[in-house]
């Protein structure tokens, strides 16, 4: 049904500045004019254990460094040194310091927007999604164009290695399997809804079931065989594939999900409105080329809201998360 449904989005490919709308149903896509304010903020104050990442108004609070945090997507020093442009780029833009903080897993990076130690954050759909039953006043801002697509959404796959016999889903029984996170979208609630479509219980059917913690180490995993499949983000696996680091004729994938909304730069609920807006336009400005937060070089930003992700919700429905 959703795959029907996805496939009635438009060919033709808007500019940059259009808003783009996922329902839990289809892909509605659709421009805007995007004029978002380049006026100052309200800046935050340094995040200390004394002052909110976020308090408007005090002296100083123009030069406060603003934080994202970053979920692990890939080894954390590349991601780390490769997203630098970036930090350069919003600096510039946003005319006050900026930094990335690449956090150990997915719950630390809700929890450092929880809890006020970020201003902002890169984070899946599903963390998204949970940060903000916590707090519905977080925002996502942006999300990122997949530079191969040119659209902005991802999929799921499971990859296999060639060596291990398995064709199909249901060859998976029986075989090491490593997920990502059980709060990663295409690392674990996408791929895990389809598995239990095809009657597979990971915990029964599978040898051995790892939580690898980021996609690179799912990927180093399935490389070093201690796994014989792995769920994966299709553009981060095809990203190795282009940089060499991954052998294509070595593994296979097997599965791909529909279209799922990309993932979200979210601001947290002290951002001021003033600041979203500035935030929004330097990302959409942002120049041709810059890795994206992911490690990607992604093909600029899009606007994006909370019902977007609807669809993801609809999955978590589906996928026990305990």
């Amino acid at each position: 049904m959703y795959q029907q449904l996805f496939c009635k989005v438009v060919d033709s490919f808007p500019s940059k500045k259009a808003t783009f709308s996922i329902s839990a149903l289809a892909i509605a896509i659709f421009s805007t004019a995007c004029t978002p304010t380049r006026e100052s903020s309200s800046a935050t104050q340094p995040i200390t254990a004394q002052s909110p990442a976020s308090a408007p108004n005090q002296a100083g609070d123009e030069q406060a460094t603003l934080t994202m945090a970053v979920i692990p997507w890939q080894v954390t020093t590349e991601q780390d040194k490769q997203l630098q442009p970036l930090a350069d780029y919003l600096s510039q833009a946003l005319k006050r310091p900026f930094k990335f903080q690449i956090t150990k897993d997915y719950d630390q990076a809700v929890e450092a927007l929880i809890q006020g130690k970020a201003e902002l954050a890169y984070l899946g759909p599903s963390s998204y999604i949970a940060a903000h039953l916590r707090d519905p006043k977080i925002e996502p801002l942006v999300s990122p164009i997949n530079r191969d697509t040119k659209r902005p959404w991802y999929t799921s796959v499971i990859i296999t290695s060639k060596t291990s016999g398995i064709k199909t889903l249901q060859d998976l029984k029986g075989k090491r399997f490593a997920f990502v996170t059980k709060l990663s979208t295409s690392g674990y609630v996408v791929p895990m809804a389809k598995l239990q479509e095809f009657g597979i219980n990971p915990n029964k059917d599978f040898s051995l079931v790892v939580f690898s913690g980021s996609h690179d180490k799912s990927k180093q995993a399935l490389a070093k065989g201690e796994v014989d499949a792995i769920a994966d983000d299709r553009r981060s696996y095809t990203e190795q594939v282009k940089e060499g680091k991954f052998d294509p004729r070595k593994y296979t994938i097997i599965w791909e999900s529909v279209p799922l909304p990309s993932v979200p730069i979210v601001a947290s609920s002290k951002v001021s409105i003033e600041l979203k807006h500035t935030l929004k336009k330097a990302l959409i400005d942002a120049p041709a080329g810059l890795i994206d937060p992911s490690g990607a070089i992604g093909a600029g930003y899009t606007l994006v809201q909370d019902g977007d992700y609807d669809i993801i919700r609809e999955f978590q429905k589906r996928v026990p998360t305990k």
